[in-house]
This record gives C-alpha cells, structure tokens and sequence, in this order.
C-alpha cells in the first residue's frame, strides 16, 4: 500500500527533532560543564557609587562609574514589579528559564512582520547576560546565555532572579536598576513612583538609548504606552488606571537636577576629601557620607541664585537667539533638525526651546518634551529689539530660532532668558556652630566647576565697613559719635597707591552725621574718617581676629571700603561673630561617613566657637545693621516682616561686585554676584539691587517657622536718648547704645563722647 506523502514528512519531521536533541545534549554535554559559577550572583555585590547625603537624609550627589541602589525585591512596588513583567517576560513565573511559548510567539511575529521586531530573551536570561556573556550575536553565545539560564533558575528562586535583574540591568544616563533610575529620571526613590513613571522605567531595558526620555522623548513616550497596553492586556490594571495613567504628565529630570537639590561644588568638595583620604575604592564601594547641608534649605539657595541671574539678565536686556535652526518642510527633516537643536543640555532650569510661533502678544516655543508652551506678552516685550526687522538676520527672533525659557517657580509663567556670563554664589551656616547649611558654589557647576564660595577672592566692598566700624567701637567711637560727611582727599601714603578722592555712591555730602546714620546709608566718606580715627593697624588687626587672611587685608584706608580680598566662605564666618554674640564659628560641611552597610568610620562635630569679640561689641554692631534692613541700604528685607534680621550691603567700583551679608540669630547667609573677570556688571547694579534679593529668597525659606528672637543686651552696654541727626543727649530723643565707658560727657566739634574727629 502506497504510504500517504505526510507519513514521510511525519518521519522527517522525527528525524530533525532526534538530531536537535542529540545537537542539544552534545551542547549542553560539551558547554554545560565549562560555565562559569555563580557566586557572583549568590553573593552579589555591585559596584557601588559613592553617594553624598543632606543632613536630613536626601541624596545630594553619587560618584561612581555606575549609578546604582540597591533594593530588596519586597521594597519594589507591585506597580514596577508588574509593569517590567509585561514589558520583558510575562511568563517569568510559569517558564523554567527560557519561554518555549515566548520563542514560537516571538518568531510568528517576526516572520508575518518581514524582520526581527520582537525577541525571546527572558528575564533570567538577561541575567545570565548582564553577568557573564558579551552582547556578541553569535550562536555559542546564545547557547552559553540558555544553558546558564537552565542553571541560574536550579539554584536560585524566581524571586531571587527577579531582585538580581532589578538591581542590574542598565537602564541608560549610567543608571543600573530601577532604583537608580527611578532618581535619575525622576528624582525620587522607587518607593515613590507611580504607574505611569514605572511603565515609562520598565520601557527602557530594551533599548536604553532609543527609548531614554531625557535624550528622546517621544520614542520614550510611545514606549511607555506599549508597556500600559501590555499590562491592561495581562490584567495587571484597570482600563481607568490605562487612561489615567496615559494622560499623566511625567516631569524628568537630568544630570544633577535628579536630585532632591544640586549642591554639585558642596559635593565636589566632598568628593575631593573623600579621594584623598580613601582613594579610588569610594567610586565602586558604596562608601556614604552625610552633610551639614539641609534639603529644603539647599533647594532655596539654588533656586533663588538662578532666580537672581535670570533677573540680572533681564535688567541687561535680551541679546536674541542662541541659534538659528532650518526648518525643511519635509515632516521628518523637520523633526530631526529640531531634534537635534534641543539635544542641548539644560543649564540650571533654562531650558532649550524652539520658537513655532510669533504673535503680537505671544510667542510659542517648543521644548525638548515635545510640550509647547507660550510666552506671554512681557516677554514679547522683553524681545522686541531681537524681533524688529533691522536686527540683523543671525539674531533676530524668528520662527526656528533656538531660544533658553525657564520657569523659575510651578505655577509661573514661562520666561524667555539666555544663558548667562555673569556668576553668583550664596553660602548659609548656622552661627552657633558654623555648620554650613547651603552653599551653591556657583551658577551652574556643568558650566563652571570653579567654587567662588571658597575659591573666589573678590573685594568686599561696603559690606566689610561692619568691621571698621566694631574696630572704631574698641576706640571710643560710638553710634553717636558725628563726622562730617564732606570732601576728602588722601595722600597716597595713606593708601598705599595715589592720590585718592574717593567719593559716596549717591555722590551727595551730607555734612555732619552720626556713626549710625553713616552705616546704614552706606556712606563712604564717613566710613574713612572712622578708619582715620580708629588708625589703620589698629584696624587691621581688629578684622584679622574676624578670620580674614592678613595678605589679602592691607593696612591703609581704602581697607575702608573693601579694597582688600575675602572669599564668601570668610566672610559668612565672620559676619557670624556679630550674630553669636562675638564667638567665631569654624564652618564645617561634613557630618559622618560610613561604609555601604551605615558602619560609621569617620564621624565629625562643630569646634568650639573661639570669643574674637567682647558680647557688647557685638551687640552694638548688630543693632547698626539692623537699621541697615530697617531703612538703609537693605531696607527691602524688612519686606520679610521680621525684626530680627541685620546686614550690609556691598558694592565695588564700577560695579564689579556686588554683594549681600545679613543674619538672624539662627542663620548667617552671605551672597554674591559678578564675573568670573572683574568688569562692570552695568548702571545700578549694586549689593541692593543684584545680591540683596537672592539672599531674601533664601533666607524667607531658612527662617520660616521660626520664632522672632530679640538680641538680649549685654553687660558693659547702657542706653541713653540723643537726638539722631546731631548725636547730642537729648531726653526727648531716640535711644542709643553706648559702651559704659565711653558715654558722652560732653558736645565737642564733629565729636561726642570723647572723640573729637576733625
């Protein structure tokens, strides 16, 4: 009988699959004995960055090749755990190392597709390649990959696989595991995240850079969508979830604005002790180290210092486009050029946009997320010379120009800005302790790495009169005391150069005025007859007790006006005496470090406070520089509605630098703003109007909550009433403080209390 033609196809079909099984037994024959162990996976231990810590917990900054954290398989979210296993391997669970049902889905798919759109690589099969194989596509590669896959899950639990893959994989901008990059794109631990962020996570194993939502983000987006459909399919969420979670607006972050707050120079300064004291071993052993800074505290630095140069630039004017992008009308040209123009990185919240759209009352750009948004009126206005037509063709405002918008706050309007040239900085410590509770070194530390708050000497300008003015107190001037605010010139052996005729800011003379009076209107005339009076050695070593280097301090009288040089790190310490009551604070940043299981191996406290300065000196200058806040240069702060608060403004020739030093009993902060090569920063950029509204932004953030405290009179200090303009005893006047021994006795020429100043 002739035998059916399917009978041989039945026995051909047999003999393949006879001659498989024996290739696949002489396989695992020949290749299974020579895999390698698995200690690595049952004692596993990555690398580990270093990471550096806020005192209150909050991750600052991590140093490492490899960004990582490491979490048990329980501390994941079910939402995270669900979302990777529709997007990799929904069968985790039921297969014994490789998805026999995934294989045969895998290849229909691929094959009614015309090409390779979908592969078979299950979960414990990454595993086996992240930890042992190359990514060579070879066929011995692939059998090692199935073969250690058969032995990964004979010696460890579903659950164990699971927790390795989490921890492991790479998942694109040097982040490995979910937990890395739940801080990376997001800024948040993964305890935090939510449906739509975790789909958006679980999208990136399979193509880091194709799918990563800060370099690409609409391929990141159409990923993310995938994952949601998968898990709606597998039942893993409701169609109310899908739809929620599709329209959710996800905020990703990049480089250091992944964390809670920047503080890149804090960090650096950390990373650099940390080098020096252990070596390379910090970059992959999970060494941790804990801060003085403070989270909430560190965050108002940094974004009042970028809110203050966004400003300075507006007052200088918009200079136009940073670039101008050609739009081919072909859609996808289109794309790619703008793709490719917003690649640029962000610089401290200002953002890369490109102009679609301009109206009379609106321009419309559009950012690297795709999203568009609309800048208003103000800053069509703000543009309108780069929009006028005789601007030239390079930078004028245009539809394809590539612009900088930022929002400074959630909520505000978007704003049209550009990049910056000048620098700022803003240093906070406790006075107490001299503990450093924010520091931002600098505009953007991608930019400029250099630290102006410990590395910038720069001339104090006015706000180092505070120190004249305590060194004049030790000689018998007081608050009271008259000089005459009038014309002045000095010989060049008094400052150590030429002649000098040095002149007040307002250019006004006001003739006879009291010490007090001269302070808080900042007047230069009268701060040099008080150096003068004082002596100029005198005076130089009274500062020097403040901290200040002697080199950088020269002995002559433009030391009046702060012609020598401090660093912001210096002078926050100093203006700490007056507020601790004359003890000098010794800053400190660093608080413990241990090792990546929380050992402690080093662990540090503030030094003692060292008495620079008798209480009633101190207390004496506090209350000048409070009428500094009340109605003198400074008197914009008083706009916080505290009574507590004292300072002193700064302003160099020609506007070089400007600069804000003020404290309350609980926090000393001193800003600064200039270029990194001394120039004028421009008409009317002064301490008050440049330094002054950083140093309010973040001090209405350091000091919300807490109490008002009056500054206790000390021993040695007694009241009297005199009248404020002449400085006479007057009964009916207002009360002034005098040191006891140096109470008026009698009315002289330009002087009381002794003091007769010419």
């Amino acid at each position: 009988m002739r035998k059916q033609w399917w009978y041989y196809v039945l026995i051909a079909g047999a003999g393949l699959l006879v001659a498989a099984a024996a290739a696949a037994g002489l396989a695992t024959a020949l290749i299974y004995p020579s895999l390698p162990s698995l200690e690595v996976l049952t004692d596993y231990r990555p690398k580990m960055p270093l990471k550096v810590y806020s005192e209150d917990g909050g991750l600052l900054a991590e140093f490492g090749e490899e960004r990582r954290s490491v979490v048990r398989l329980k501390d994941v979210p079910l939402v995270m755990r669900q979302a990777i296993l529709a997007a990799e391997d929904e069968r985790f669970y039921q297969h014994g190392g490789v998805d026999t049902q995934g294989v045969l889905r895998a290849a229909v798919s691929n094959i009614l597709s015309g090409g390779v759109k979908e592969g078979a690589s299950t979960i414990t099969m990454q595993v086996a390649r992240n930890f042992f194989l190359s990514s060579d596509r070879t066929m011995r590669r692939k059998l090692n990959e199935v073969m250690l896959a058969f032995k990964i899950e004979h010696t460890l639990s579903k659950d164990e696989i699971f927790e390795l893959y989490i921890n492991q994989i790479y998942l694109g901008q040097r982040a490995y595991g979910f937990a890395a990059a739940a801080q990376t794109y997001f800024g948040k631990p993964i305890a935090q995240i939510n449906l739509a962020e975790a789909a958006m996570l679980a999208g990136l194993p399979k193509a880091p850079s194709a799918y990563n939502p800060v370099a690409n983000p609409p391929r990141a987006k159409a990923r993310q969508q995938y994952v949601l459909k998968r898990m709606r399919e597998l039942g893993f969420i409701t169609a109310a979830e899908l739809a929620k979670a599709k329209e959710t607006k996800l905020l990703v972050r990049g480089s250091s604005r992944s964390y809670g707050a920047a503080a890149s120079h804090l960090a650096e300064m950390v990373r650099q002790y940390a080098y020096q004291r252990y070596g390379e071993q910090i970059y992959a052993s999970g060494m941790k180290i804990y801060t003085t800074i403070r989270m909430v505290e560190q965050k108002a630095a940094e974004d009042a210092v970028r809110a203050g140069v966004v400003e300075f630039n507006r007052r200088r004017g918009y200079p136009g486009p940073e670039a101008q992008v050609r739009l081919s009308e072909d859609e996808e040209a289109r794309a790619q050029a703008m793709a490719d123009a917003l690649g640029r990185d962000e610089v401290n919240g200002l953002l890369p946009a490109i102009v679609t759209e301009i109206g009379k009352k609106q321009i419309r750009v559009r950012l690297r997320s795709g999203d568009e948004v609309t800048l208003g009126e103000s800053e069509v206005g703000f543009a309108r010379n780069a929009l006028s037509a005789k601007t030239p063709a390079a930078k004028r405002l245009q539809v394809g120009s590539l612009v900088r918008v930022v929002q400074l706050a959630p909520g505000q309007p978007w704003q049209l800005s550009y990049l910056p040239q000048v620098e700022a900085a803003l240093v906070a410590i406790s006075p107490d302790t001299g503990a450093i509770r924010a520091l931002v070194g600098g505009f953007d530390f991608s930019r400029n790495q250099f630290n102006h708050v410990t590395q910038a000497w720069r001339q104090p300008g006015s706000s180092f009169k505070p120190f004249i003015y305590s060194a004049a107190l030790e000689r018998g001037v007081t608050p009271a005391t008259v000089f005459d605010d009038a014309p002045l010139e000095v010989d060049p052996a008094q400052t150590g150069d030429q002649l000098w005729e040095p002149k007040n800011y307002d250019g006004e003379a006001d003739g006879p005025t009291t010490m007090r009076t001269a302070l808080y209107k900042s007047k230069n005339l009268v701060a040099i007859r008080v150096l003068q009076a004082t002596g100029t050695e005198f005076a130089q070593a009274h500062a020097l007790r403040f901290g200040f280097t002697p080199e950088r301090i020269p002995p002559y009288l433009t030391m009046a006006l702060g012609a020598g040089e401090v660093t912001p790190l210096q002078l926050v310490s100093a203006y700490a005496v007056f507020a601790n009551g004359g003890m000098l604070p010794r800053p400190y940043y660093l608080t413990r470090v241990t090792d990546k299981d929380g050992k402690v191996l080093e662990s540090f406290a503030a030094q003692p406070a060292e008495r620079v300065l008798e209480a009633r000196n101190a207390f004496v200058m506090t209350s000048l520089l409070q009428d500094v806040v009340r109605r003198g240069t400074a008197a914009a702060a008083s706009s916080l509605g505290r009574s507590d608060l004292a300072g002193k403004t700064g302003t160099t020739n020609d506007h070089r630098d400007t600069w804000f030093a003020g404290y309350s009993p609980d926090r000393v902060a001193v800003t600064w703003m200039g270029y990194d090569q001394p120039r004028p920063m421009g008409p009317g950029e002064t301490g008050s109007q440049a330094a002054l509204p950083i140093w309010m932004r973040y001090m209405s953030v350091a000091l919300k909550g807490l109490p008002m405290k009056a500054y206790s009179v000390p021993e040695g200090v007694v009241t009297l009433n005199v009248d404020p303009k002449t400085g006479v005893l007057d009964p009916s006047g207002q009360p002034e403080y005098f040191f006891q021994e140096f109470t008026p006795q009698a009315v002289m020429p330009w002087g009381i209390g002794g003091v007769n100043v010419p």
